[in-house]
């Protein structure tokens, strides 16, 4: 006849049993590589913190479509002047001119100042931004949707994970990885995003390019997946 063992017994093999399978799901885990990448202070120097930028003061980058507007001189006013590659653009009467890193309102002072000089007595001139390539970065690893997402002025590494819907259950907190390029090389650094929501660390600003990378906890995945299987564990066990 078939009967099964009291709730007793049932707990005391539960307790003799989960120790064997908890130090089989966590196997392995103690041989996880270590990035070689900066952490801590060291990490900032390649990553900087986040700070509040200026949108009227917003540099200049290539692609970015421009519009110029000399009061009273329509001949020298248009909504087409495009940064080259190089960060030049082509005025006229004014000729090249550098832009790059530049603000508008820089741009505009400077563009008076090489009209007043020669062609236009007290030149009123307005530069704005009319449109710009989108710029992106990437959120890739253990989130719950990576992908890649719009850059914007003030963007942090909190505020990114949040377009990607945040870190996994069984995400890495204490390794979070941003990769960056600096003058045509690729560099990267490690994050304690624990941390950082605890407000002990900065929140690194997150740039166009960069590439923001989750990785998975060997130890949380392992008791995930142990969670999951529990149930298909039988503790009861046939008895005459």
């Amino acid at each position: 006849m078939f009967k099964y063992k009291d709730e007793g017994s049932l707990k005391l093999r539960w307790r003799c049993l989960l120790p064997a399978l908890l130090a089989g799901a966590l196997a392995g885990c103690a041989s996880t590589r270590v990035s070689p990448l900066p952490a801590g202070i060291s990490a900032y120097r390649v990553v900087p913190e986040a700070t509040a930028v200026d949108l009227s003061a917003d540099a200049l980058k290539p692609g970015d479509r421009l519009s110029i507007r000399v009061f009273g001189e329509p001949e020298l006013t248009g909504d087409n002047f495009i940064v080259d590659a190089a960060g030049y653009i082509q005025v006229p009467l004014v000729g090249e001119m550098i832009v790059l890193q530049q603000s508008p309102r820089a741009v505009a002072a400077e563009i008076e100042r090489r009209l007043g000089a020669r062609f236009v007595r007290n030149a009123s001139v307005t530069v704005s931004v009319v449109d710009r390539p989108l710029a992106t970065f990437a959120v890739e690893g253990d989130v719950s949707q990576p992908g890649v997402y719009p850059a914007v002025p003030n963007t942090s590494l909190l505020s990114a994970l949040a377009q990607a819907r945040s870190p996994s259950k069984t995400a890495e907190l204490n390794d979070v990885i941003v990769l960056r390029r600096i003058n045509g090389e690729r560099a990267g650094a490690r994050f304690n995003l624990a941390e950082i929501r605890l407000g002990r660390a900065p929140d690194p600003q997150i740039l166009a390019g960069d590439t923001v990378v989750v990785g998975r906890s060997p130890a949380k995945a392992a008791w995930a997946d142990f969670l999951q299987a529990a149930p298909l564990f039988n503790f009861f066990y046939l008895v005459k």
